[in-house]
């Protein structure tokens, strides 16, 4: 049960609480890399006053909601799909992608191996290796992506390494892909969290290929998992037309699609997010390097991935003891191509940031 609770997708406050005895309002959870901010109020002000939105059925294009989106992004609308949640689009697109072979760019989030296993497409890893601080080797790369690959899966920044890859080199693995006939798909879940997002942005590159989807999602950077709100862009009909047959009718509930309408211009908020994620992330990398025991990896997401470089403590040992102080962070032993030596923790508030860094230092620098 506890090595469940340690690895699961973010923190399982509710079976946390059952197994600690701790009430999930009073965990500070590191584990689930969500705004620290949580739900933008202005959004959530209007929400509440709009309620009754729920006894009417979405508009079935979405055609506010994709607007919203095309103004945040720069996509074209009618290039843009929506989903319940980004794991709806990584599913659909995975189910309409016909791969006999995958490559999945790792370490990586669990759910593309579990949708690329379902869809009976056989996968395999390009490891980001640690010798390199997990950043890509994309000649290496190119390589690995061979005329027998058809789906190539990566995460930008990836999620749990917190690396990220550039325009020039995305714009190369594209073409090539293009060359080869492989679909790709970018997550760029946490791309509002990096230093510069247009530097590792993939949707401009949307218009150019159309064998090119690339996922958001509403989870992290706006903290609304609960809302289930994912968009993906791409410009290949062919897609559209697959995914329409594919995806359920209204699969956006009413409230949802309310909220995203309005999220995106939330410009104030996404400034005081960016500003506190930047600014925090900064000052922990600068503390955790001048530790000896511990290595931190730098990040283009609100996320650090550590490494232990001592043996008198393990990632599920640490985890241990700060839960019972009320500190949820992740051990990173499950991610592929990780072991019990590696741990994560996401950027909170500065109190917050202080508090989990005092107590980690305490346990592996001691």
């Amino acid at each position: 049960m506890t090595e469940q609770l340690m690895h699961t997708h973010g923190g399982d406050l509710d079976a946390i609480e059952k197994k600690y005895g701790i009430p999930k309002e009073e965990i500070s959870d590191f584990s689930g890399n969500i705004n620290p901010l949580g739900f933008p109020p202005a959004v959530l002000r209007e929400m509440a006053e709009h309620l009754d939105i729920v006894t009417t059925y979405p508009d079935k294009r979405y055609t506010a909601l994709r607007q919203a989106i095309a103004a945040y992004t720069g996509a074209d609308k009618e290039h843009i799909v929506v989903g319940n949640g980004s794991t709806e689009l990584i599913s659909t697109f995975i189910q309409t992608a016909y791969a006999k072979n995958s490559l999945i760019l790792g370490p990586a989030y669990s759910e593309y191996e579990r949708e690329i296993s379902l869809s009976g497409s056989a996968f395999s890893y390009f490891p980001l290796k640690e010798e390199d601080d997990f950043q890509l080797d994309t000649e290496a790369l190119l390589a690995a992506l061979s005329d027998n690959i058809d789906l190539f899966v990566a995460c930008n920044p990836n999620n749990p390494t917190g690396t990220a890859i550039g325009k020039e080199d995305l714009e190369r693995i594209f073409r090539h892909c293009q060359r080869h006939h492989i679909a790709v798909m970018i997550d760029e879940t946490y791309i509002e969290f990096a230093k510069d997002p247009q530097e590792i942005c993939a949707i401009p590159f949307t218009k150019q290929f159309d064998n090119l989807f690339v996922i958001r999602g509403t989870s992290k950077f706006f903290a609304a998992p609960g809302l289930r709100l994912g968009y993906g862009i791409s410009s290949s009909q062919a897609f559209h037309t697959a995914l329409a047959k594919k995806q359920d009718p209204w699969n956006v509930n009413s409230l949802a699609a309310f909220a995203g309408e309005r999220l995106f211009s939330q410009t104030e908020f996404h400034h005081q997010s960016r500003q506190l994620i930047l600014s925090e992330r900064e000052k922990a990398l600068q503390e955790l390097s001048t530790w000896k025991n511990l290595k931190a990896y730098p990040s283009s997401s609100n996320f650090i991935l550590l490494h232990l470089l001592t043996d008198k403590i393990t990632a599920a040992e640490i985890f241990e003891v700060l839960i019972r102080k009320k500190l949820l962070i992740r051990d990173a032993a499950s991610f592929t191509f990780l072991d019990e030596s590696y741990l994560r923790f996401c950027i909170r508030t500065p109190q917050e940031n202080e508090t989990l860094l005092k107590e980690l230092k305490e346990l592996v620098e001691k």
